[in-house]
């Protein structure tokens, strides 16, 4: 029996700096992978690992506007991690790839390559959506990609608490309704917490939030100006073009 052809497209992020081979159908990675990128603190030579990579999207855009990372792509879906892969190697970006669920324990870690204490900055996309609220999508890849359960988030920061080192930092993007959920989750060794609404329309309100959070740290929890994507007119916010096509970061980002 042979293996499904996969069905792909080849995409353009970054206003082309970063060109992506995805699924046709299924989980596709967009606006949120590369604005989870801009908001992502790293310096060159920090191990960097984007936990739930997908094709790789938001963890390559990272490495394209931050030379000299040592980017870990980790990625349960086999399929998926072999085309973040070919999309590293594509993009002439060194990646190690880890076929690995992120929430598997210590042990599975380590025998990954990803030791407790051993990553300087963790970037995540995890499952959001709530299934009490949304149809689960009959693609179950979809479905892994997208609903999240009643533990989804605590287990995805406890990876990340668990690898970074002391003062690393986590970034994360998760559905702005859910705020209670992520202060909850981080309120155990995690600090210095940032937090960027966006705004899919300008009088609507937030959707998402992207959140920053430093691995025992102590400064207080500061809230950034929200992030429009439109304005009130409905034209998309020239800032967040610029942002989508690689011309510079979010302030989630600054040291």
């Amino acid at each position: 029996m042979t293996d499904p052809v996969l069905e792909l497209t080849e995409d353009a992020f970054l206003g082309g700096q970063l060109r992506v081979r995805q699924l046709k159908s299924g989980h596709r990675a967009g606006h949120d992978a590369v604005l989870l990128a801009a908001a992502t603190a790293a310096r060159s030579g920090d191990r960097v690992a984007d936990l739930g990579a997908g094709v790789g999207v938001a963890g390559l855009a990272v490495a394209r506007r931050v030379a000299g990372i040592d980017l870990v792509l980790v990625e349960i879906d086999a399929a998926l991690a072999g085309l973040a892969r070919a999309n590293a190697d594509a993009n002439a970006i060194a990646a190690d790839v880890i076929v690995i669920d992120v929430e598997a324990d210590a042990t599975a870690f380590a025998a990954a390559g990803l030791a407790p204490d051993s990553v300087d900055a963790v970037l995540m996309n995890p499952p959001f959506n709530d299934p009490a609220r949304h149809r689960v999508s009959p693609d179950t890849a979809r479905g892994i990609a997208h609903m999240a359960t009643a533990t989804t988030l605590a287990k995805w920061v406890h990876a990340a608490r668990r690898i970074l080192k002391s003062k690393g930092v986590l970034t994360l993007i998760w559905r702005a309704d859910g705020i209670a959920e992520v202060l909850s989750a981080l309120d155990y060794g995690f600090g210095s917490l940032q937090v960027l609404p966006v705004h899919g329309e300008a009088r609507g309100p937030a959707n998402r939030i992207l959140v920053r959070a430093t691995k025992g740290g102590r400064a207080p929890t500061q809230i950034h100006s929200a992030l429009m994507l439109n304005d009130e007119s409905g034209v998309p916010n020239k800032r967040v073009q610029e942002i989508l096509a690689g011309k510079g970061s979010l302030p989630l980002a600054n040291p």
